[in-house]
């Protein structure tokens, strides 16, 4: 009898842990699809598996790590033979996404993403600093084991970093708004719906004009992030940047429309400066806007209160004007 209650209390953690480690190896089979190589090594210039690891770990706590670890076998196994230096980057792509849920939850983080400290906390603890140790270890891991030149290991940590980092800021946010949208999908209006699939369809063929445009029109999308941003916070902003950052990545990959004529370098630049700056612009803005909506909304309930108060203390004076005359 024991032993059942223990098998049925760790089954629904067995079945979490391995349900992200298959989330894990299909986005990062997707992420491969627009792989580039750096001095010899793999790497992506959007890593989904980073986002989703932080965002489970975030959700469900940090009991789902084993899940991070085992997606990343199946993902090294797929693309290359098991050797001794598959387990330091198994270490390296667990160790970042878990510290940086630790160093999120020490500052106080929500994942509600309401508040301009939360959205600061995601990019400076969340992607810059905790994907270091991704890059430093994954990197150096190759080095050790002969797999990187001397010459390549600098390209190839920025290369590491740079993608894991985008995965943090570009999927992290979108899977952090999307939990909430059930709750709330029922009271939105109609009239709400329709300029929501009106931005997502201006969004699409705006971002499709900058990519394939030989002409340096990527600087388009802005107005349609900040847009979002303002009207729907997160939850209109994460989708537009993963789709302007899908689009961008293709276009880089193929050298088409302004990534034309450019070096591997040159066009890995222009990519990341531009899916940087539209996630860092979505995240912020969306976090200010969502902070400024949640004290106006304090203000109005203690308004209502207030008003309460007063009807109870003069029964009829609120309705005059407040305080009466003959108080003055």
């Amino acid at each position: 009898m024991v032993r059942t209650e223990e098998l049925r209390r760790l089954a629904p953690a067995a079945l979490t842990i391995l349900a992200l480690a298959g989330v894990y190896y299909a986005t990062a089979r997707i992420g491969l699809l627009e792989q580039v190589v750096v001095a010899g090594a793999q790497v992506t210039p959007l890593w989904p598996p980073t986002g989703i690891a932080l965002s489970c770990l975030l959700l469900l706590g940090l009991r789902t790590w084993p899940g991070i670890a085992l997606g990343t076998l199946l993902v090294v196994a797929s693309i290359s033979d098991l050797e001794v230096s598959v387990l330091g980057i198994m270490a390296g792509n667990t160790l970042a996404p878990v510290c940086a849920y630790g160093m999120l939850r020490r500052v106080g983080f929500r994942v509600e993403l309401d508040r301009l400290r939360d959205g600061v906390a995601l990019v400076a603890l969340g992607a810059f600093a905790g994907m270091l140790i991704s890059a430093t270890v994954g990197s150096g891991t190759l080095f050790l084991s002969g797999a990187l030149p001397a010459g390549g290991f600098w390209k190839t940590w920025v290369a590491w970093w740079v993608g894991d980092a985008m995965g943090i800021l570009v999927i992290t946010p979108l899977i952090l708004a999307c939990r909430a949208l059930p709750r709330r999908a029922w009271e939105v209006p109609g009239y709400r719906w329709a300029e929501a699939a009106a931005l997502l369809i201006a969004s699409l063929l705006v971002s499709l004009v900058a990519v394939t445009s030989e002409l340096s029109l990527l600087f388009l999308v802005f107005p349609l992030i900040v847009w979002a941003a303002l009207r729907f916070q997160l939850a209109g902003a994460a989708p537009i940047v993963l789709l302007v950052s899908v689009l961008a990545i293709a276009a880089a990959h193929s050298r088409r429309g302004p990534f034309q004529g450019q070096s591997l370098l040159e066009s890995m630049i222009n990519l990341q400066a531009l899916n940087m700056s539209a996630a860092l612009t979505a995240l912020l803005l969306s976090a200010i806007i969502a902070e400024q909506n949640s004290i106006r909304r304090k203000i109005e309930q203690a308004c209502r209160e207030l008003s309460e108060v007063v009807e109870r203390l003069a029964p009829g004076e609120p309705r005059r004007r407040w305080p009466p005359e003959r108080d003055r």
